[in-house]
C-alpha cells in the first residue's frame, strides 16, 4: 500500500466515526414506592421434616381416630341392651332428619342382605339405612318417616327377648319386640303412634340367618 492510498484511509476514519454515533436516552431506573419492613412478607426457609415432627404427626393422627372411636360409641359398655340402643340414637342424629327423599333399593338390599333377612318395604318412606354395631354384632339401622317425624328401626337377628322391653329417653320412647329368634327396636317421638308401625314391621320381616 501506497502513501496517498493510506492518507485516503485515513481520511475516511472521522467520517466512520461520526456515523457510528447513536444518541441513546439516559437510562433511569422506575421510582418504587417506599414499603415498610412490616409490609414484606418473609419466607420460611425450606426444610425437611425431621423424626420428631414425622412423630408428632402420627400422634395427633392416633389421637384423633381415639377421639373419634370414642365418640362413636365402639368401646362403651352398657348394662342392658335397651340402654344400648338409646346410646346409639344419640351418636347417629344425622339420621333423624326430616325429608321426602328415599334411599335407593340397591342402598336398601346392602343394608339388608338377603342373607339376614328379607325386608319389603312396602309404602314405608325409608329415609335411611346404614349398618351399625350393636352388642357387637352388625345390624341394620333403618329410618322411616312417621307422623311426628322420623322413626328409628333398628333389626336384631341375633338379639333373643321373651318379652317386650320398653324404650324411654329424654324425648323419645319406644320398645324392643321380640320377633321369632331374635327382636327388633322402634324408637320415635314420644307423640308418634308407634304401634301401627311396629304391626306393619313385624310383617314385613322374615329373618333368613
Amino acid at each position: 500500500m501506497n502513501r496517498d492510498d493510506e492518507q485516503k484511509l485515513k481520511a475516511l476514519d472521522p467520517k466512520i466515526a461520526k456515523a457510528l454515533q447513536i444518541d441513546v436516552p439516559e437510562l433511569r431506573m422506575p421510582e418504587l414506592p417506599d414499603i415498610g419492613s412490616d409490609e414484606v412478607a418473609t419466607l420460611p426457609p425450606h426444610r425437611r421434616l425431621t423424626t420428631p415432627v414425622w412423630f408428632a404427626i402420627a400422634a395427633t393422627v392416633v389421637l384423633a381416630t381415639s377421639v373419634a372411636v370414642r365418640t362413636s360409641g365402639v368401646f362403651e359398655t352398657y348394662d342392658s341392651l335397651a340402654e344400648e340402643v338409646l346410646a346409639h340414637m344419640d351418636h347417629e342424629p344425622a339420621a333423624l332428619r326430616v325429608t321426602d327423599v328415599p334411599v335407593s333399593d340397591g342402598r336398601l338390599a346392602r343394608t339388608v342382605p338377603a342373607t339376614l333377612a328379607v325386608f319389603d318395604r312396602g309404602e314405608a318412606l325409608i329415609t335411611y339405612a346404614q349398618t351399625c354395631i350393636i352388642n357387637g354384632k352388625r345390624v341394620p339401622h333403618l329410618v322411616i318417616q312417621g307422623q311426628r317425624g322420623p322413626v328409628t328401626i333398628l333389626l336384631l337377628p341375633e338379639e333373643k327377648t321373651a318379652d317386650v322391653t320398653p324404650l324411654d329417653g329424654a324425648s323419645v320412647r319406644g320398645f324392643i319386640i321380640p320377633v321369632g329368634d331374635g327382636s327388633i327396636a322402634i324408637i320415635g317421638d314420644r307423640e308418634e303412634a308407634l304401634e301401627p308401625i311396629r304391626d306393619n314391621v313385624i310383617s314385613s320381616v322374615t329373618w333368613t340367618i
